[in-house]
């Protein structure tokens, strides 16, 4: 079981992501778009990944850049959940 940190951690992570991509999870939950269950495991496969702090630094340097419309990193185990998102 992973820790609350570890899940706070993860679950920032993906909403950054997510919104590094135009997606506002939140909205697509409400309109039915996306479930809490395909939410949670999105946080879940997050945790898998062995490069958090590569993706922390990235989203850091989206922030800095928001012109820049990058698809997430190669070794971001959410890109196809957030590509169909997207519409893509």
């Amino acid at each position: 079981m992973q820790s609350r940190e570890t899940l706070k951690r993860h679950a920032a992570l993906v909403d950054h992501m997510a919104g590094t991509q135009g997606l506002d999870l939140e909205e697509l939950i409400l309109r039915g778009k996306l479930t809490i269950s395909e939410l949670d495991d999105a946080v879940l496969r997050c945790t898998g990944c062995t490069q958090p702090g590569s993706c922390e630094n990235w989203l850091a340097a989206m922030a800095a850049a928001p012109e820049n419309d990058a698809p997430p990193p190669a070794y971001c185990r959410n890109t196809s959940l957030f590509a169909e998102l997207a519409g893509g």
